[in-house]
């Protein structure tokens, strides 16, 4: 590990707004990282116990370190919260409260060899488990054209992702992929510069195959419903996310659970007998304000959604 593990929270204030720890309680922190929100929460109250969840092996071991002052009241498990579920056996299910702050880290982006960045040249990595085997050359060196197409278009919402793939298979059938530099400069090539107030192709590219690795959509997916599950009644669950796909899963997860008729339209009366089981508790997603993404430049995407089980 590079230095110290830094980790400036994310809407903090908003965190605990709607997570409410000062009302004591056991909370589960399904993105430790450096343990800037987990350090907030176990200081709200002396009647707070937090299990810290992560994959990336030197983030926990930061965070453990930078906790340790809480030791009785703070445990921490390597583990994707994708597989959230694996807790309901153990004395962590019925929680009263669950964060998700997910995406990337600053750090990770900020190691270079750790692959996230397009800005540092270092090797195609973009694992966020290094136990993990796939990293992002394997995906570049092994997908078709149709499947790099897709995975540009659908994770990087790239409007030039066929012209992309097709230039990525070009070119490997003299050279591998092995670096982000060289992936990087071939995005620009083909896009050329982007739009002003547009976000970079590489940068959406570089996302793309980040969530490709991590498989980070249906880990959302099986993390969502894993801690819905684990809430008591009255718990709450508290998710800040970094780009569309992401806050488009977490919107439509809340709508669905906060229906109290899953009825068509166009009948006289209900006849599903559903009801809501999440009270959704941000009309809309609640967005930084100028202050702090002056302060923390990682703020500026992020959105967070909170909803109480009913």
């Amino acid at each position: 590990m590079n230095g110290d593990f830094k980790h400036i929270p994310v809407l903090p204030q908003e965190v605990l707004k709607f997570l409410k720890p000062e009302r004591g309680g056991r909370y589960i922190d399904c993105t430790l990282g450096g343990g800037g929100h987990s350090k907030m929460i176990l200081e709200s109250s002396e009647n707070v116990q937090l299990l810290g969840l992560d994959q990336d092996e030197n983030a926990l071991k930061a965070a453990t370190k930078r906790l340790s002052s809480f030791s009785n009241r703070f445990e921490s498990k390597r583990m994707n919260f994708g597989d959230l579920a694996s807790l309901k056996e153990t004395d962590w299910d019925g929680v009263d409260g669950i964060l998700m702050d997910i995406g990337v880290s600053s750090h990770q982006i900020d190691e270079a060899d750790r692959g996230f960045s397009y800005v540092h040249d270092g090797p195609l990595d973009m694992r966020m488990d290094n136990r993990q085997e796939e990293t992002a050359a394997d995906i570049l060196n092994s997908a078709d054209e149709r499947e790099l197409t897709r995975i540009f278009r659908e994770y990087g919402e790239e409007r030039n992702a066929r012209r992309i793939a097709k230039r990525v298979v070009r070119e490997r059938e003299t050279k591998q992929w092995e670096s982000t530099g060289e992936f990087a400069e071939l995005v620009k090539a083909v896009v050329g510069r982007s739009k002003t107030g547009k976000a970079p192709s590489p940068a959406k590219c570089f996302q793309a195959l980040r969530i490709a690795v991590n498989r980070e959509l249906e880990v959302l997916e099986d993390g969502l419903a894993a801690a819905f599950d684990m809430l008591k009644p009255g718990g709450r669950l508290v998710v800040i996310s970094f780009h569309s796909l992401e806050d488009r899963m977490v919107k439509e997860f809340f709508r669905d659970k906060a229906l109290s008729c899953t009825c068509p339209p166009d009948f006289p009366v209900c006849v599903c007998d559903a009801k809501a089981e999440l009270k959704v508790l941000t009309g809309k997603a609640v967005m930084a304000s100028a202050a702090e993404t002056e302060d923390n430049s990682r703020s500026t995407c992020s959105k967070l959604r909170a909803a109480e089980r009913i």
